[in-house]
């Protein structure tokens, strides 16, 4: 079973990396992505801890990335980490995620007994900042119960607490991650929960400067938008992947819930410029 995209406590899990791959292992899970938000540093523990329990590795980052003013998540497979082009997209994103969260912060602390204080208590060092610690904090305080009671009310889009996301361009991200050497694969495009989607023709235009694939298997997507972004795959000449998008107890998600064909991941390990770590 292949599950490319887990989140650890890098970013908004709430596993840490070599934990992940504990938990894969223990799923079946046979290749597994680690995939957290604007962030690299969790490589070297998982990849100490899948070669221990038997687990191939996939090295990962999900980028936080804007098009026309739609929030959009890049998976990058298997780049370069020394490549300062894609690193420095990287920092900017954790930049412009850690201000968000500040900004957020202070709007929630006239409200809620929250302050920025309890909310960088529910991350580690390291840690790329964002909503789910928000949410967290919130918990913490007793103001909602889970993290999924949260972003369905005080932080979502429409609340007056949510502040949008600073981001580069999608595009801009596509082309860094090729220069780096991986291979670019758009998370969840039409998970309408989560405000905003691309249309067909956005994502023909980042196809234009080339998007390698889309997760189409993921819990966020109904069957129909499944073969829907199945169909433009086929036309367009993208790969097709599936994954849990695993949060551990963060979220319901489920280690390989959804997976991608072995068929798959073969062409993404070959085009990619770093070898899937195999036990």
């Amino acid at each position: 079973m292949i599950d490319l995209h887990t989140h650890s406590t890098v970013s908004d899990g709430h596993g840490s990396p070599a934990q992940v791959m504990r938990e894969a292992a223990a799923a079946g899970v046979d290749t597994v992505a680690l995939t957290d938000h604007d962030q690299i540093i969790g490589w070297d523990e998982a990849a100490a801890e899948a070669a221990q329990v038997g687990v191939s590795l996939v090295r990962g980052a999900e980028i936080s990335t804007l098009t026309d003013g739609v929030s959009v998540h890049l998976l990058g497979y298997l780049f370069r980490p020394a490549e300062s082009a894609l690193l420095e997209f990287l920092e900017g994103t954790r930049e412009a995620r850690l201000n968000r969260a500040r900004k957020m912060a202070d709007l929630l602390s006239r409200d809620f007994p929250v302050d920025w204080e309890l909310v960088q208590a529910q991350a580690g060092e390291g840690t790329t900042l964002g909503r789910p610690h928000l949410a967290d904090a919130l918990v913490a305080a007793g103001v909602v119960a889970s993290r999924d009671e949260a972003f369905a009310t005080i932080l979502n889009p429409s609340n007056k607490y949510y502040v949008r996301h600073a981001a580069p361009a999608t595009a801009l991200a596509v082309r860094a991650v090729i220069e780096a050497g991986g291979v670019p694969v758009l998370a969840h495009p039409f998970a309408v929960q989560r405000g905003r989607t691309l249309d067909e023709a956005a994502i023909e235009r980042l196809h234009a400067v080339g998007l390698m694939g889309l997760e189409a298997y993921h819990r966020d997507h109904t069957p129909q938008q499944v073969e829907q972004l199945r169909g433009i795959a086929r036309r367009l000449g993208l790969l097709v992947t599936g994954s849990s998008d695993y949060h551990g107890t963060g979220k319901p998600n489920r280690l390989g819930e959804h997976y991608t064909s072995p068929e798959v991941l073969a062409e993404i390990a070959d085009r990619g410029a770093l070898p899937i770590l195999r036990p």
